[in-house]
C-alpha cells in the first residue's frame, strides 16, 4: 500500500490530480468534476486535522468495522459509498482552481509525523492511528480519481 506521508506518493497522486479537466466526467456517482475536487480538498483537510465534523452516530456503532474493511488489502473502495454530509458539496466552480487547492493541500502529507495523530478521531470511523490514516488516505484519493479515469 502507498504511504500518503511520502513526497514520492504525493508526486504521483499529483500527476493523476492534473489530469483532470473540466470536461472530465464521471464513472459512477453523482459528483460533478468540480463536487469532486472539492469533497477531496475538504476531506484532507478532515485528514491533516486542518478541519473537524461532528462525529456521526451510525459511525460509533459500524464505524471501527467498516474502516478494518474498508483498508485490511489494496482494493479499492467500494463505489458510491456514503459520504459525510459536510463533505457533499453542489453546483459547480473553478475546476482548475480547485484542483490547485487540492493540490497545495496535499503536499501538506509528508510534513506529518505519526505524534500528530496520536488522539484522532474520524467522524465515522473514530479514533485513528496513523497508518490507517494512511491507508484510508490514499484509498480515499486513489478512489475519486479513478471514478474520474484517472
Amino acid at each position: 500500500m502507498k504511504n500518503i506521508f511520502k513526497a514520492q506518493t504525493i508526486n504521483e497522486l499529483a500527476d493523476r490530480i492534473e489530469q483532470i479537466t473540466m470536461n472530465s466526467t464521471p464513472q459512477w456517482g453523482k459528483m460533478n468534476v468540480y463536487q469532486m475536487l472539492k469533497h477531496c480538498t475538504e476531506n484532507e483537510k478532515l485528514m491533516l486535522r486542518e478541519a473537524t465534523y461532528k462525529r456521526r452516530f451510525i459511525g460509533r456503532i459500524f464505524g471501527k468495522m467498516a474502516l478494518k474493511s474498508s483498508i485490511k488489502d489494496e482494493a479499492p473502495l467500494a463505489r458510491n459509498s456514503p459520504t459525510h454530509p459536510a463533505l457533499k458539496f453542489t453546483g459547480n466552480g473553478d475546476v482548475e482552481q480547485q484542483k490547485k487547492e487540492w493540490l497545495e493541500v496535499l503536499v501538506k502529507y509528508p510534513t506529518k509525523k505519526a505524534t500528530d495523530y496520536k488522539d484522532f478521531v474520524h467522524p465515522f470511523f473514530g479514533k485513528m492511528e496513523s497508518e490507517q490514516i494512511s491507508r484510508l488516505a490514499y484509498k480515499h484519493i486513489d478512489h475519486h480519481l479513478r471514478q474520474f479515469g484517472v
